[in-house]
């Protein structure tokens, strides 16, 4: 890669929200309320799961891990922007920022990963019943979820490494709200193409993979659950997909629209509002979206408050 200048940058600045000052408090306010919810609501779920002997099953050894991962994905980039909110200078040290960038597309690549696995939990349990407590024992499932972690490590390592290694010469501007590799990329003073690919052939893979493997699981979900004789039986199959369907729909349809936009600067703005629901809005819906279609979560919640109840 040749360089263009040997004055390297120390640290970026991010554009965030720009806006007048009444625009920037309410949403300091609202991110922040946003974020707090999003934590007490994932960690939550992950507290009912560990604790409660009925909830000791793959399907939500699977959810508490999505609801951490969730919790880790906002709190990647949340908190530097709300400190961004309040600081006059919205500066990122260059070290900060290529963590930030690693963390919140490792966190992602294995979230994408966790939601297959998921779907072929669904797919073990709806299509093979009989077999379920064997094929998804206690042993498999913390190595599939072992495995989302690893793999996606080793996706991302080979961009990483490259990324690492990039000239910034100036300008040190993101027009972003967090560190977007893609928008680093734009900054770099070195010929990037070579990254842009590998990181491309990452994204469409971790994807792509994932995707495939969760339309083929509910293709034969769904075939099975047609030949389910009662109504009831049905409904209630198809009330067991239909959280993590949503998960995925928000979680694959935002992240393929910001992999294929184009990359100019009058799609920077819709990239913004895209990143916002991927990062913030989806991990916010991850409890109401489980606790709201599972009558065995709500159930629980309800035995909860009233046993907190009686002690009062």
């Amino acid at each position: 890669m040749k360089v263009k200048n040997l004055t390297f940058v120390t640290e970026f600045i991010l554009e965030g929200f720009p806006g007048p000052f009444l625009i920037q408090n309410f949403l300091f306010v609202l991110l922040f309320m946003i974020y707090i919810a999003t934590l007490f609501g994932n960690i939550l779920i992950i507290v009912i799961i560990c604790l409660d002997h009925r909830l000791h099953t793959p399907m939500y050894f699977f959810l508490a891990n999505l609801s951490f991962l969730e919790t880790s994905c906002i709190s990647v980039v949340v908190p530097n922007v709300l400190v961004n909110f309040l600081a006059e200078t919205k500066s990122i040290s260059y070290a900060a920022c290529m963590a930030q960038s690693y963390f919140y597309f490792y966190l992602y690549a294995t979230d994408f990963l966790l939601l297959a696995v998921m779907s072929i939990d669904r797919y073990v349990a709806i299509c093979h019943p009989l077999h379920y407590t064997i094929i998804m024992s206690s042993k498999v499932c913390v190595c599939l979820v072992m495995g989302c972690w690893v793999s996606s490590f080793f996706f991302l390592l080979p961009s990483s490494i490259l990324i690492h290694q990039l000239p910034f010469c100036g300008p040190n501007l993101i027009e972003h709200f967090f560190c977007d590799s893609s928008s680093m990329l734009m900054l770099a003073c070195a010929d990037t193409q070579l990254i842009k690919l590998l990181s491309l052939i990452a994204a469409f893979t971790v994807m792509l993979g994932p995707l495939v493997l969760t339309i083929l699981s509910y293709v034969y979900i769904i075939s099975t659950i047609f030949r389910i004789p009662s109504t009831r039986g049905q409904q209630k199959a198809f009330s067991t997909c239909a959280s993590h369907l949503t998960m995925v729909s928000l979680v694959f349809g935002s992240a393929f629209f910001i992999t294929v936009r184009p990359m100019q600067l009058d799609w920077l703005y819709t990239n913004k509002v895209v990143s916002v629901i991927s990062s913030v809005l989806t991990p916010f819906l991850n409890p109401f979206i489980y606790t709201l279609r599972n009558e065995k979560v709500k159930e629980i919640l309800r035995d909860t408050l009233n046993h907190l109840s009686i002690f009062k």
